[in-house]
């Protein structure tokens, strides 16, 4: 039987002006007590404190205060955190796993408009999409730009991906509709799941020696900490373009700047150190750079598929069931 737990609402402020539509104020009214309007982005306000006190669930996102033993003490309800946004490191502390407390992700929710991201930035790198575009705006001429652009083209092509993540098999999985060899470093992956991904499976070495794109999707660890160093920069070969969407930290971007103004390398880069970048940056005019400031993950529209994930678990755990989504705390060693 399905019962209406008491839940409070945990994020900041920006977020919670996205996220809670009106449709999904409704359902989520519908499966739990809660008012929507009250916001946690602050555990020790005055007027959180009650809400804190009473609330078996906290529906959490971006901006969430961490869950430290202090707030927890103040917390004697909380059975469940249920995160409609990616990594929960930012706020679900170990002082939460001691406790017991389930935690749920809309991780594979957020993965999916990253993946797509990455896809079309492959497609386009190839494609030699912002360098021809660029020189056609300047030029305003026809020509044939495979004179230009030899190696122009998405027909087998090799592709390397690092890390099988979520973003990184949902990669994988859409890119199996092209003309594409596939690569795969990671090491938690053996061959015979690698065959069933419809991958090769490699040394990172390897993989950057031979891919004419290689795109990151590896947790920031400290062991993944520029993962992507001047050695490895200098194994690829010239044209080979750099996709990041996961995290700035591994690519080391002092050594990846230098390549880029070299001219060698070309890149597509949705993180950075910092972020986002001084306006001086050279990387801005770099023609052979593209910069986004942190778009791939969910923004706009997207976000109502986190709403929806995040929606689906409450209603699960309202049901008594198990979280689909489940998150454990052995699983933070190796994931973002």
């Amino acid at each position: 039987m399905r019962h209406r737990p008491v839940a409070l609402v945990a994020m900041n402020e920006h977020m919670a002006r996205r996220i809670l539509t009106t449709p999904v104020r409704e359902r989520l009214a519908d499966l739990v007590n809660v008012d929507s309007h009250m916001v946690a982005s602050d555990f020790h306000a005055t007027r959180v404190r009650q809400a804190l006190a009473d609330a078996e669930v906290l529906l959490t996102s971006w901006g969430c205060p961490p869950l430290t033993e202090d707030v927890l003490a103040r917390a004697p309800r909380l059975r469940a955190i249920v995160h409609a946004a990616g990594t929960v490191k930012p706020h679900v502390t170990d002082a939460c796993w001691k406790r017991g407390i389930r935690v749920s992700s809309a991780a594979s929710a957020n993965a999916v408009p990253v993946a797509e991201y990455t896809v079309a930035a492959v497609l386009f790198s190839n494609k030699r999409v912002f360098e021809i575009a660029a020189d056609y705006l300047v030029e305003a001429s026809w020509m044939y730009w495979g004179e230009r652009f030899p190696s122009v083209g998405n027909y087998r092509k090799t592709i390397g991906v690092v890390g099988a993540s979520r973003v990184g098999r949902r990669v994988i999985e859409l890119l199996q509709a092209f003309d594409l060899r596939l690569l795969l470093a990671d090491p938690y992956v053996d061959e015979v799941e690698a065959r069933t991904l419809g991958v090769q499976l490699c040394e990172i070495d390897d993989l950057v020696s031979h891919s004419d794109v290689v795109t990151l999707h590896a947790p920031a660890l400290p062991e993944t900490r520029h993962l992507l160093d001047a050695a490895r920069l200098a194994r690829m070969r010239d044209d080979t373009t750099v996709i990041n969407t996961a995290r700035p930290s591994l690519i080391d971007q002092q050594a990846l700047t230098k390549e880029l103004l070299s001219g060698r390398l070309r890149a597509v880069l949705d993180v950075t150190e910092p972020e986002p970048l001084p306006a001086d940056s050279v990387l801005f005019n770099l023609p052979n750079v593209l910069i986004t400031p942190h778009i791939a993950g969910s923004i706009g529209g997207e976000l109502a598929r986190m709403a929806e994930c995040a929606l689906d678990e409450l209603e699960r755990y309202a049901g008594g069931l198990p979280f689909r989504h489940g998150v454990e705390p052995q699983d933070l060693s190796r994931s973002a």
